[in-house]
């Protein structure tokens, strides 16, 4: 055989070996924790088939520029554009074998790990269009799901009836246990031998890997420098742990005793429920039920308050879909995210999550004065548009380049003290003075943390190896330094700027 065969034959079996792969199956993720796989199972970069053919050059250089031309097979190919994903690393083969039943599809995406873990970026340009457009695809067998109300329904179907681990799920309270009963049935589901989830449990973050405040010490929750968020968590861990002691005290049979042999163990299970499970109204059959699940490979989506995709629930073949917003562009690389929590402020995002940004549209400044700036100015002088609950920026009247406005000033624009009398236009005077005494509040709210926003990024840029609970504890605090500080650069431009 000549050394062309066989080089065709090569490149012919690469890529059969690639196409049986992705065949068997694609995978997804949500949530903004970090996961670092070191001493576990790492991920690689796929091996990519590649067949590579040597170009006759002419000997005439304007020979050989009509040959490339006309032959495009031949031709090298470009460079690689970069993107915020190149510069992380995909998942390896591992990560996509993994099925139960029914296979997870993926549309359009890939997943890449960075140093903050799992995300989900787009693997090619997703045009905007009037429908909604799937990306993934997410069975019922594989998702770990308790419904809220009886009759209770379980999935995956992995519980005996009589086991003792149904008798202490059932105890709990669905609406104010919904953590624990998860965690139940994850702790139960990485026991259950061939299960999906003991191979998809390798791919979660540790204990030392997860953002979680159930995780946190003593010292990570005075960094919080939020006394009464500290003390919620307090109360948080306490029924975590009064739970397990009923639960699983050394009169417990074997079989339940193992799952959560140790109180860390259940602590990072119902951690694990807090930061990754989703509340989802599901139809299965004509039963309609409020439900808790978990989501394998939705659950890498990491969180913004400015999302590309959100969930739907397909009831007639039971599948949990993620789905790109409708008329959307989403470039390749660029990485598809959700919200996991409208309308909350930084400290319930904290609470459940392990998360803040200092540019949530929903946080708030307490203010406690007298003083008032006028709204539909305001409101004009950064083009926000829409309702109170629907506040955006209008950017088709913004001016180029202008990034000023995001979710702070959004949130300005709620939670700043405002007064509108339909066109009657504020003094210009009293509107400067008001704007001043906010400013002086809002420098007053500053000044009672012990340390500067600055302090805090040095703190971050200077111990690299801090847990990451205490890392997310400092940034909480920062970010909150950083909203304020936006939105008195806001008053500083709304005085500049009006119009009267």
């Amino acid at each position: 055989m000549s050394s062309s065969s066989v080089l065709h034959q090569q490149s012919i079996n690469c890529f059969i070996n690639n196409y049986q792969q992705l065949g068997k199956k694609w995978n997804n993720g949500l949530a903004g924790k970090r996961v670092n796989l070191a001493g576990r199972r790492r991920i690689r970069n796929g091996v990519k088939a590649r067949a590579v053919m040597d170009m006759v050059v002419a000997e005439d250089s304007g020979n050989s520029n009509s040959a490339t031309s006309a032959f495009p097979f031949f031709q090298t190919q470009s460079q690689p554009e970069d993107t915020p994903a190149s510069k992380l690393e995909l998942a390896d083969p591992e990560f996509y074998k993994m099925g139960f039943v029914r296979s997870m599809r993926a549309y359009g995406v890939e997943f890449r790990e960075g140093p903050n873990g799992f995300g989900v970026y787009a693997s090619r340009d997703i045009e905007p269009s009037r429908r909604a457009k799937v990306v993934m695809e997410i069975p019922l067998e594989l998702m770990l799901t308790i419904s809220q109300n009886t009759p209770w329904m379980f999935f995956p179907d992995i519980i005996p009836v009589g086991h003792p681990i149904f008798d202490i799920i059932n105890s709990t309270n669905p609406e104010t246990d919904w953590d624990l009963r998860m965690a139940c049935l994850l702790l139960y589901a990485f026991d259950h031998d061939k299960n999906f989830w003991q191979l998809y449990g390798d791919f979660l973050p540790s204990a030392e890997e997860c953002t979680s405040l159930l995780l946190a010490t003593e010292d990570d929750l005075k960094e919080l420098h939020d006394e009464n968020l500290a003390s919620t968590m307090r109360k948080e861990k306490e029924r975590v742990m009064e739970f397990w002691e009923k639960n699983w005290h050394s009169a417990m049979p074997l079989k339940v005793k193992r799952l959560a042999r140790d109180p860390e163990r259940f602590i990072w299970a119902v951690s694990m429920a807090q930061t990754r499970h989703i509340n989802f109204r599901i139809r299965v059959g004509s039963l309609v039920q409020d439900a808790n699940i978990f989501a394998p490979y939705a659950d890498m989506l990491n969180h913004s308050c400015q999302p590309n995709c959100f969930f739907h629930w397909r009831f007639r073949d039971r599948m949990f879909e993620v789905m790109t917003n409708a008329g959307q562009r989403i470039k390749k690389g660029e990485e598809m995210t959700v919200n996991y929590m409208r309308g909350e402020r930084n400290n319930m995002l904290m609470q459940r999550y392990g998360l803040s940004t200092p540019s949530n549209p929903w946080d708030v400044i307490p203010f406690s004065g007298n003083a008032k700036i006028h709204l539909d100015s305001f409101l004009s002088v950064f083009n926000i548009s829409g309702s109170h609950e629907d506040y955006y920026h209008n950017t088709k009247f913004a001016n180029e380049g202008d990034s000023f406005v995001d979710g702070a000033v959004l949130a300005a624009a709620r939670t700043l003290p405002t007064w509108s009398d339909g066109d009657m236009p504020p003094v210009p005077s009293l509107e400067i003075k008001a704007v001043k005494v906010l400013q002086e509040e809002c420098q007053q709210i500053l000044a009672e943390f012990s340390t500067t926003s600055k302090q805090d990024q040095n703190i971050l840029d200077s111990s690299p190896e801090m847990s990451w609970t205490r890392e997310a504890a400092i940034k909480y605090r920062l970010h909150r330094k950083l909203f304020i500080e936006k939105v008195i650069q806001a008053l500083d431009i709304y005085q500049d700027k009006i119009l009267f």
